[in-house]
Formats: C-alpha cells, structure tokens, sequence
C-alpha cells in the first residue's frame, strides 16, 4: 500500500522531465578516473594523487605550487588497491594478486626509489593496524603469515623491512588498537557468538578481559582519549540506536554519553590531534548529517558550504600541523572534484575534477523514499529517475545492495547513472539489516536470507508498480554479492515478478557459501551461523535449503545473467558454477561471464567495461528501453 505523500519527494523536476536523454559513452561511466584518491603530505609540500597508466591506476607525486608530476608506483597487472604517506619521504601502497585480497604492503620514495616490498609473503594478508604518525620510519601490520585464521601485530620498520612481531594472536583477537602514543593496548577477541573487550595500561603486562558482550550488542573502540586513559566508542550497550560515548577501561564502565540520535546509529566520532579536541560525531539518514562539538570545526566546515554551494563536502587529507587540508566534494550527480584548502588564510584552491567528462545536468537525480514492508517496517530506500522520460510504466532495475549487513547511501553511484541515462528507473531500498537503522532492524534480517529480507524487496517492487512508474512486465533484479543471492532469491521465489536477472559474485548455494569462507572469517563462523544458519543443525538446514536458489532453479524462468571472478575469495566460483549448471539443464537462457584474473568485483578497468556492455545489451534484449517521451512543448 502506498503512504500518502511519500512519494511526492521523488517526483522529478520539471526541468529534469524537459531535458533530453543524452546517451553518454559506457566507458565514461566505468573508466578509470582522471586523477583521484589526492593526499597530502605532512609537511603540505606535496600533493599525491592516483591516476590510470595503460588502464592501471597508480601513485604520482606533485610538488605544491608545481605542475609537474612523478610516477612512483609502475603496476601494470593490477590497480594500487589504496596507498598513505608514511613520512615526508615515504609512500606506502598495498596491492593483491588477480583479486585474491592478499594484500601486499609496499614502500617507495616520492622521487620513486627505493621501492621495497615489505611484507611479500605467498598466501599472506596485510593489514594496517597503525601507520604511526608520530613515528615516521615505523607502522604497526597485521599479518597471518603464522596462522591463515588470525592476524598477529608487527611492528615493521619501512626503510629496511626490519619485522618485529609485538603481540601474537592467540587465536581469538580479530582486531588490535594503539593509543596515541603508538602503543599497542586494546584488542577485540571473538569465540564467534560473544566479543571480548581486552585492555592493558601500558605495553608491559599482559592484556586482560574487560568486558564480554554477546555479538548483537557491541561496544567499538575509536580511539583513546587524549590524556591515553579513556576510550571514545560507539556502543549500542542498553540501547537500540548506536551512540558514541566515553568509556573508562579500568572500571569498564560507560562514563559519559557524547551523543546520540533518536533515529539512526552514529557511525563515527572525528576529531584535532592537534588541538586535542573532538570536533564531530556523524549518522547517516538519507545524507551524512554532522554533530558538531567544536566551533572551529564547525565554523571551518560552514565557510567550505558557503565556498562550494549545493554539494555534499568531506575533508579527506590534513598536514601534520593542520593548517591546510585536502576537501573533496560530490553530489548524486557528480563524482566531484578537490581542493586545496588554506586554513589561515581562508583560501581555497582548486585541484582537480575527477570526471570532468560527465555533466551534471545530463545525469539522474537519486531521491529518498521510504515505504512499507508487508509486516509494517519501514523501508527507505532510493529512487533514481531516467531524465527526459515520463515515469509512468517504465523499465525498472530494482538494485538491492550487498553486505547484507551495510546501507545504501545517497551520492554518485556509476551503475544507477549508466542505467538511468539507457532509460532505466533504478530503485535501491534498504531492507531489513541495513546498518545504520538500530539493533532492533539489524536483528530482523537474522535467518532471513530469502524469507523477509527478500520480502522487503519484493514489497518494494510492487509498491513501485502501485505508483505507476514501474511496467510491470519490464521489470529487471541486479545484485552484487549479497545483492547477487538477492537477484537469485528474487527470481527463484518471486519468478514473475521478474524479466530478467542480473546475478555478479552472488551467493546460490548456503551451504557451500558457509563451507568455502576465507580462513580468517572463522572466527566469526558461529556468528555466521545464528545470522544465517547453522548447517550441522537439522532446523537450520531445511531454511538454508529453502533459501538457497540453486536447489530451487527449477522456478527460475526469466533469462538470466551471471558474472563471476574466478579468484573470488568471498564468494566462491562454485556458487555461480551451481546455478548456472542447473540454469542450463532446463534450457533457461543464461549468459555466464567469468573472469580469470579477478576476485570479488571486477576492478580492471577492461574487465568492467566487457561486463556493462553484456549488461546493457542483455538489458536491452529483455525488458526494452522504449518509454513515453516529453517533447520540449510538455505535450506527449
């Protein structure tokens, strides 16, 4: 049933209805950006940034003020997953392999020697539980060289590769912290179902459980206070919504609420180390809301606003001494662009855009809109509108997000502007786990893979329909990981509500999803289990087998396409393997792309171009994109 004015808020623009559908180039929606991901260094002397050589992005380095660049990282077989300076001198970047999410620690010089490969181990993952900011020829890593399930703490000299393992895991910590000082003195273990809280004052003795929670209720800690006594953290102990508080770890006790908000959980805490002040606490209801506990931050972040107009700003970079700081803005339209910005001075410099070749008037507007499940939840969710098109009966791609247990968010989604802009509505909702709506919605979605979860989709879909905008005949589901299982689910227990099936990395099988997880997901295996499903228990696995799509393949009836990496470490290529058998065993049409040198998500940049154009082209083919026009009169 439809909720009287909800609707109203995602009706387009007369202007958006008067513009002309302009068809923008594929590529230009997927290929690699510009320049993007800029840093800045410690001492503001430098700019870093990322950008594509021979379809591979890589670090350059650019001295303020200078228009010239320097290429320090040369990969060609794969993108620079993510890089941070080390020091003034020093960069360091990580990389996998084919996909498989083994990262690789590496360091360069900003003049590109010295390149070192610091933590090269076959089969061994890199994480970064500290980059020391303090410390400039040091960070501490998480490594399970010693034991593929868990990650022990090193501290890792960047110039000679020195390895110094600090803390060995023994077995259950699934996450470390270090206070200001660089001090390795918090650690989060899990037996899979309850997380324990471990503390120690100084470096010198020996960790100790402070308090242990069941998995539906957390308490994470930020970071510490800044006299390195105290914790900032978020915690949803006692309470629905998460809130971020201070905590003493001597008596683990909640000593001081920070803030809450009565609607959503707060999803960070940002603070100065320089000034040594919190500055803002941040929730996310349609767009990224801001609490600000400091004026200076507050009023920094309003002349920003008053500087950059109608875009959603974010501070992405700072030196050392925080005087300048890299802002990066975007909007749902734009991927954006960055600047420079002076604090002293109040001047702010423009940098680069990101995608200069896409324009913002050509692209669809993304608008909040919430609706009912047929239980009575509220569901919110987004709705983005082809331009120049009459909403009335057109194609609709319904795009549930992955996770499951994440949200979608408003901003530049490349996926919902390349189908909006081929004459597609895009609809993404927020079912019942999506983070970021309290304890009580998360909980729901607990055993539910395929049951109300995909009850929500569905509702969702023929709420549309009730509004008039969708035709229900020319109605497509596409998923990636989760949203993958969802595509499946929705066009296994739902076979005509669909045209068509876009299934990418997606889960189709429960029980060989559960037995082929990574190794260091098996501490967090008996959590899987109440979450999911249990399949060693008789109960569990007659719902598991119930909402897994590939013993059900039989009520798939709509054409179907499927993308897999074969590296997938996540979700394995068995699971698309399994349905794609049974798919063809009946004749359903399905078109199966794998790619070999790609894991969870295609990240080459040729590899997601072959992938949008088999998607377009299958698109097409199945549910159209002819639509009622406006001529520029407004008349039909």
């Amino acid at each position: 049933m439809a909720l009287p004015g909800i609707f109203l808020s995602c009706q387009p623009s007369k202007k958006a209805i008067m513009n002309k559908t302009k068809q923008i180039p594929l590529h230009d929606f997927f290929r690699n950006p510009d320049k993007t991901a800029y840093q800045i260094s410690p001492d503001g002397a430098y700019f870093s940034f990322m950008a594509p050589v021979s379809k591979r992005m890589n670090v350059f380095i650019q001295k303020a003020g200078s228009d010239k660049t320097i290429q320090i990282t040369h990969e060609t077989e794969r993108d620079v997953s993510g890089y941070f300076w080390a020091n003034n001198k020093r960069i360091l970047f990580l990389k996998d392999s084919g996909g498989d999410e083994n990262y690789k620690l590496f360091a360069v010089n900003i003049d590109g020697s010295e390149l070192k490969a610091l933590t090269d181990f076959p089969k061994v993952r890199t994480q970064i539980i500290d980059d020391l900011e303090d410390i400039e020829d040091e960070v501490i890593v998480g490594l399970n060289k010693r034991d593929p399930k868990v990650f022990d703490a090193y501290r890792l000299n960047i110039v000679n590769g020195e390895l110094k393992m600090i803390a060995e895991n023994p077995g259950n910590i699934t996450s470390w912290m270090t206070d200001h000082n660089g001090k390795l003195r918090v650690a989060i273990t899990s037996d899979g179902v309850n997380q324990s809280l471990l503390y120690r004052k100084t470096e010198d003795v020996p960790f100790r459980k402070i308090l242990t929670t069941n998995f539906k209720e957390s308490l994470e800690p930020q970071f510490f206070t800044f006299d390195n006594q105290k914790l900032y953290a978020l915690s949803n102990l006692g309470r629905d919504k998460t809130a971020a508080i201070e905590f003493d770890p001597e008596t683990a006790k909640e000593v001081k609420l920070i803030y809450e908000n009565p609607d959503y959980d707060i999803s960070g805490i940002a603070y100065s180390k320089k000034r040594k002040v919190l500055t803002a606490a941040f929730y996310v209801a349609w767009k990224t809301n801001r609490f600000y506990f400091d004026k200076e931050a507050e009023e920094m972040f309003n002349y920003l606003k008053s500087q950059l107009g109608d875009m959603e700003i974010s501070i992405t970079d700072r030196t050392k001494d925080e005087t300048k700081y890299i802002v990066r803005t975007f909007s749902d339209r734009s991927l954006g662009s960055y600047y420079l910005f002076d604090k002293k001075t109040k001047k702010l410099q423009f940098i680069h855009e990101v995608a200069p070749w896409l324009k913002t008037d050509e692209l669809a507007e993304m608008k909040p809109v919430e609706y009912k499940s047929r239980d009575g939840l509220t569901i919110h969710g987004y709705l983005s509108l082809p331009t120049g098109i009459l909403p009335k009966e057109i194609p609709v791609v319904i795009n549930p997000h992955g996770g499951p247990w994440v949200r979608d968010t408003w901003g530049y989604n490349a996926e919902v502007q390349f189908l909006a802009n081929r004459g597609y509505a895009v609809f993404q909702m927020n079912y019942r786990g999506s983070t970021g709506y309290g304890k009580a919605f998360w909980e729901k979605s607990f055993k539910q893979w395929g049951k109300t979860m995909q009850d929500d989709i569905t509702d969702g879909v023929r709420w549309l329909i009730q509004q008039g905008i969708a035709d229900p005949k020319r109605i497509a589901i596409y998923g990636g990981s989760y949203g993958g299982y969802a595509t499946l689910a929705g066009v296994t227990f739902t076979p005509d509500l669909y045209a068509a099936g876009i299934d990418y990395v997606g889960v189709s099988n429960l029980f060989t999803f559960m037995k082929t997880i990574p190794p260091y997901w098996l501490p967090m295996r008996e959590m899987m289990y109440e979450m999911v499903g249990n399949p060693d228990d008789e109960k569990d696995s007659i719902l598991m087998r119930d909402a897994s799509p590939a013993f059900h393949a039989d009520r798939i009836k709509c054409p179907m396409f499927i993308a897999q990496g074969a590296n997938d470490p996540r979700v394995n290529k068995n699971e698309s393997d399994q349905i794609v058998a049974a798919l063809k065993k009946r004749g359903v049409i399905v078109e199966y792309m794998v790619k070999n040198n790609e894991g969870h998500g295609f990240r080459n940049e040729e590899n997601r171009f072959d992938f949008y154009e088999a998607m377009e082209k299958f698109l097409k083919k199945h549910i159209g994109t002819k639509s009622y026009k406006i001529k520029d009169d407004g008349v039909i």
